[in-house]
């Protein structure tokens, strides 16, 4: 029952962002995983700018985090966050999230979706990962 309810309130965190065409890999030395954007333009500069090379550090226990190049543009904020969003906390922050959960106003942006095992992501310490345009 808890993996419907859960399965339920990610199917519905997901039903506002757009999503666009447009596909991201990102890469470490713990897996892969693809990642479909969202139709905004924090997205879209952020593909603007592949490839990436990030330091990411775990925050929480409950996402990586690491700082962007340079700050992407604002766009529509949410609190809550399933796991498998890629979202950007502040305009320079990235964020990859291995859990659901919510976060403090003013929330986050959602730059898109994990397609595969987020489940990659979490554990303790911190990683390298790789954005690249994707296939």
């Amino acid at each position: 029952m808890l993996k419907s309810v859960t399965a339920a309130v990610a199917a519905a965190l997901w039903s506002d962002p757009a999503l666009a065409q447009e596909r991201i890999r990102i890469t470490s030395d713990w897996g892969e995983v693809a990642v479909e954007l969202a139709d905004n333009d924090a997205a879209r500069r952020l593909m603007q700018m592949l490839p990436l090379s990030l330091p990411m550090r775990d925050h929480l226990r409950q996402e990586k985090t690491g700082r962007l190049p340079e700050p992407l543009p604002a766009a529509d904020r949410q609190q809550d966050f399933a796991a498998g969003t890629l979202g950007l906390w502040a305009s320079g922050n990235l964020v990859i999230y291995y859990r659901s959960g919510r976060v403090p106003l003013p929330g986050i942006v959602v730059l898109g979706r994990v397609s595969g095992d987020v489940a990659i992501f979490d554990r303790p310490g911190p990683v390298t990962l790789r954005l690249e345009r994707g296939p």
